[in-house]
């Protein structure tokens, strides 16, 4: 296998490859200009991209912001040439956005991403340590590209707090994998998973609940978009009755049974 480098992105050059490689990932949206994002480096962002040899296979681009009183990071967006998937890119991306962040004085760096696409999940609390603690429904509105059409744009925000050492193995240690599961789950004719009615109050003398979710969500979009609505909306009500009660996502398993991961939610201290 050729070697991949990784490395910060400043030049017109490199930021129009950056541009050409959004086009591809993302067809049907309109990739950021170029001379946004030159704008973006030289004021706190950055863009980050994976190389093999001189092609960009993948890249990471983030800007920063400002809640009334805190500076942190905007991982905005992050994509992978479909040729060189399932390689590990983005956990490489994002540990070099760490490293980067972490030179300019940044302390957290937040995202959005579809709690329902367990790739992403996995990546960015099982690996990275990120956690979430805000369940966003619907944050982008109607999205009708090919990964969100559909459904509504339900998001986790995720807060990865890089100067500490936030690995989920240190918060998990003493979850044990048996507690309440807050969805039961059968399985339809074709083996899709199947949410029943939610279990809201089940977990009130807990300190670590689990909540199930499908491993493909894209495929039984395309099987059976009921049954991936159902999936929405039912993790829609939990996620967003818990963290409202103070708890906190902090990882994601993988069950085994190949078509179901289940999140593990704690109380925040």
């Amino acid at each position: 296998m050729k070697t991949i480098s990784i490395k910060t992105l400043t030049s017109p050059e490199d930021l129009t490859l950056v541009k050409n490689l959004e086009s591809l990932v993302w067809a049907d949206e309109d990739p950021v200009p170029v001379n946004h994002s030159i704008a973006v480096v030289k004021n706190g962002g950055m863009v980050i991209g994976a190389f093999i040899e001189e092609q960009l296979i993948g890249f990471q681009y983030s800007f920063p912001g400002f809640d009334g009183t805190n500076v942190y990071l905007v991982s905005h967006s992050m994509g992978i040439h479909p040729d060189f998937r399932k390689m590990g890119i983005g956990e490489k991306l994002k540990l070099k956005q760490r490293e980067v962040a972490l030179k300019k004085g940044y302390s957290l760096i937040v995202w959005t991403y579809d709690p329902l696409e367990t790739v992403n999940g996995y990546l960015n609390l099982s690996k990275l340590g990120a956690v979430c603690t805000q369940y966003i429904e619907n944050c982008y509105g109607d999205m009708p590209d090919i990964l969100n059409a559909g459904m509504p744009s339900d998001r986790f925000l995720v807060e990865w707090r890089i100067a500490e050492d936030s690995r989920s193995e240190c918060r998990v240690a003493n979850e044990s994998g048996e507690g309440p599961f807050l969805i039961n789950v059968v399985f339809d004719e074709q083996g899709f998973p199947v949410p029943e009615p939610v279990l809201l109050d089940d977990g009130n003398d807990a300190n670590v609940l689990y909540v199930p979710v499908p491993s493909h969500i894209q495929a039984i979009k395309t099987e059976r978009m009921a049954a991936a609505l159902e999936w929405r909306l039912k993790t829609r009500q939990i996620f967003s009755h818990y963290l409202n009660k103070g708890w906190m996502v902090t990882a994601l398993r993988k069950s085994e049974n190949p078509n179901l991961y289940y999140y593990i939610l704690q109380k925040r201290d």
